[in-house]
């Protein structure tokens, strides 16, 4: 898996301006998009649009039209405007960021569609995404901020939502993989979810999986900031607080009204070090060595594995937690980044349905974002 995001240029290159035409029998459709956050996994996704275009046109009768990148201070518009192809000084044309003239700059006036992909983590754009909505624009987003954020901003996306444009947040959970799709189908079809569990970080399975005391915990939680699998602040893979928000993602969407607060949740951050900076942390982080060290020994005392594992009760309690789990367990062999979710639903009650594969990293979360797009386009008429 190549975690390697492109660079600020190449992130930026306008996408491509003349593709193949589609053959007579598809049917033609442009889709404008706006991009909000163009870092890590913005900038795999650009690059993903740029390289699937030519297909998309060619074969689907979907043209992709970017119409414009926001970063939090400064944005581009127009980018696939043909004089921007001409120009060389990429200062020339940002200008200050502002997300309403953003939006209707995407909206635009001349009916097409219209799409803002929301890769940032900001509560403030997780704000907008009601109005954007309700005026016509569809969402999509892996932040996990609207779908697990306060109860009413929540039901006011969907209820804005209810009236033609689409939210879609797959990679919210699990990166790419299809979770929140499965559960939605599940429920569509009139099963009913009697309980989920799982390995709900990419960050926390690679972490459990490399430690075996070879080196040190810090040593592993460093390498994999390096690495681009944790969030930018890491406390927020450790204190559980990312896989608890998952947890109250796919809680919601089985119609339970849980909440971040209520999730019962074990931090592996020792106190002293929650309400350092994050620079502080991560100079602190051989902090952690010991209490690890010690649970590593318990679990290999009874022939164990530790796991990190979140679940959701049949009546909708919610908890996240390091176990120790027997070595037969299913979680028990999952490698590397790969995240596992156990459905055990009225039609999967003997043998629960599971969804596993790699659950961290850019480019499979880039490629969440770009199937819940594909998605919105087939909703529209698309061919996908």
């Amino acid at each position: 898996m190549n975690i390697c995001a492109p660079s600020l240029a190449e992130r930026l290159e306008p996408l491509p301006l003349r593709v193949p035409r589609p053959t007579a029998t598809v049917r033609r459709r442009a889709l404008a998009i706006g991009l909000i956050g163009p870092g890590r996994v913005g900038g795999a996704l650009l690059t993903q649009l740029r390289n699937a275009q030519p297909r998309l046109a060619l074969e689907n009768g979907l043209e992709l039209r970017l119409r414009g990148i926001a970063a939090s201070r400064r944005m581009w518009l127009d980018c696939d405007a043909p004089e921007l192809n001409e120009c060389h000084d990429r200062a020339q044309i940002w200008r200050p960021s502002d997300l309403d003239a953003f939006a209707a700059h995407i909206a635009g006036s001349d009916g097409e569609d219209a799409l803002l992909i929301d890769c940032s983590a900001s509560d403030l754009v997780a704000e907008r995404y009601a109005g954007w909505l309700a005026a016509g624009l569809h969402v999509v987003t892996p932040s996990k901020l609207a779908a697990s954020g306060p109860l009413e901003r929540w039901q006011a996306i969907h209820r804005a939502g209810a009236h033609g444009a689409c939210f879609r947040y797959e990679a919210t959970v699990c990166a790419g993989l299809p979770v929140v799709q499965t559960l939605r189908d599940l429920l569509d079809t009139g099963d009913e979810l009697l309980d989920a569990e799982g390995m709900f970080s990419g960050t926390l399975a690679w972490l459990c999986n490399r430690y075996d005391g070879s080196h040190p915990f810090s040593a592993l939680v460093r390498e994999a900031h390096a690495l681009g699998y944790t969030e930018p602040d890491p406390r927020d893979d450790l204190s559980g607080t990312d896989v608890a928000r998952k947890l109250v993602i796919l809680a919601r969407e089985a119609g339970w009204p849980l909440s971040l607060a209520e999730v019962e949740v074990e931090s592996l951050v020792p106190p002293a070090l929650a309400a350092l900076a994050p620079v502080e942390f991560m100079q602190q982080l051989d902090e952690l060595d010991a209490p690890m060290a010690a649970r590593l020994a318990e679990a290999r005392a009874c022939g164990g594995v530790l796991r990190h594992v979140a679940r959701l009760d049949h009546a909708g309690r919610a908890s996240v937690r390091l176990q120790v789990l027997p070595a037969a367990h299913a979680f028990a062999h999952t490698r590397l980044t790969d995240n596992v979710v156990q459905f055990r639903t009225r039609r999967y009650c003997d043998n629960p349905l599971l969804v596993q594969g790699p659950g961290a990293g850019p480019e499979v979360t880039a490629a969440g974002v770009f199937a819940d797009l594909l998605r919105i386009a087939e909703s529209l008429g698309v061919r996908a």
